[in-house]
């Protein structure tokens, strides 16, 4: 059973620990990535792949799962994704806007393929979802650098 924190319990945790999550680097059948306008901090107003934090007590299977939903609005298995690899994301900003307490995220990146409707997608944590080339992506300057190793081709591509 997942246990909330209170929004000071959490600032607490990411003032003093790194937080694991999942990036979610999904592609259409075109191979374009999905990337929508951060609403919330930290990374407000770049363009970002959606993700969440993994909660205690998640395994990996259900922590993808239930991202999965909360930020594409469709159930996506773990099974279907590939691994690209850890990465480090950490940023001077947090969720609650709290001076000289940064955000440090250790993210595992699942890319995999999936139709959407784009206007069906929730709107929580992204605004103005659309389909980049990786092209596109790598080369704007309004798509944050920490989604830019997700749009490099792998060795051998």
């Amino acid at each position: 059973m997942q246990q909330t924190l209170t929004p000071e319990e959490f600032l607490a945790v990411v003032d003093k620990t790194p937080l694991v999550s999942i990036d979610l680097v999904v592609r259409d059948q075109q191979r374009r990535v999905l990337l929508g306008i951060r609403v919330n901090e930290p990374a407000r107003g770049f363009w970002f792949v959606p993700g969440g934090r993994i909660m205690k007590g998640e395994t990996l299977d259900e922590a993808f799962s239930r991202i999965s939903v909360k930020e594409l609005g469709v159930h996506s298995s773990l099974a279907d994704a590939r691994l690209l690899g850890a990465f480090t994301h950490q940023y001077d900003t947090n969720f609650a806007g709290i001076p000289e307490i940064g955000t440090h995220y250790v993210v595992l990146a699942y890319e995999f393929e999936l139709a959407l409707v784009l206007e069906q997608i929730p709107q929580q944590q992204h605004s103005n979802y659309r389909w980049w080339t990786s092209s596109e992506a790598a080369s704007s300057e309004d798509v944050h650098p920490n989604n830019l190793p997700y749009f490099l081709p792998a060795e051998g591509e």
